[in-house]
């Protein structure tokens, strides 16, 4: 299920985002305090308000208080319709389907009703898991720039994948 996040998630997203294996393809800091996670969460609330973002608390239907993960559209480039996807769920979930079922409906979301034309991803090649559930989901590598960000120490590459709306209408028709 996915919801609205609210500060009351604070502790599920500091637990994931606290962990050193589910944040080591993000170049992210991991959060260190449950303020860390608050301030995420804020952030996320101010770009919904603003328009500029909208992510998704995801929650097991049978516990939907429960934060698992985080999926959503940011980086939206309106005059483009254009946004990219980003992704996280618990690693005792992985590879269950459910991060299969969050990007279908959020990807749906994009091209029905926010317009878009293209949904892009970025992620770490090494991401196996990540670049799998893109091609399932019918998102296409368009790019793979090398060393193009500093991560815990090392230049990181970066591949993109993106997929384009089904049906999609261009506005001034």
């Amino acid at each position: 299920m996915l919801r609205q996040f609210t500060l009351a998630d604070a502790a599920g997203v500091h637990q994931l985002r606290s962990d050193d294996a589910v944040m080591q393809f993000i170049n992210r800091p991991l959060t260190q305090t449950i303020e860390d996670a608050e301030a995420w969460i804020q952030l996320i609330l101010d770009a919904l308000q603003k328009g500029d973002g909208i992510t998704w608390c995801i929650c097991l239907k049978n516990e939907t208080a429960t934060h698992v993960g985080s999926i959503g559209l940011w980086r939206i480039e309106k005059e483009n319709y254009r946004a990219e996807i980003g992704y996280m769920i618990e690693p005792q979930l992985q590879g269950k389907g459910y991060m299969y079922e969050a990007l279908q409906a959020v990807a749906h979301y994009g091209f029905t009703d926010m317009r878009l034309h293209s949904v892009e991803a970025r992620i770490d090649p090494g991401n196996v898991a990540s670049a799998a559930l893109l091609k399932k989901s019918s998102f296409v590598q368009e790019a793979l720039f090398k060393e193009n960000y500093f991560n815990r120490g090392h230049f990181a590459d970066t591949a993109v994948y993106s997929k384009l709306a089904p049906n999609y209408v261009q506005a001034n028709e």
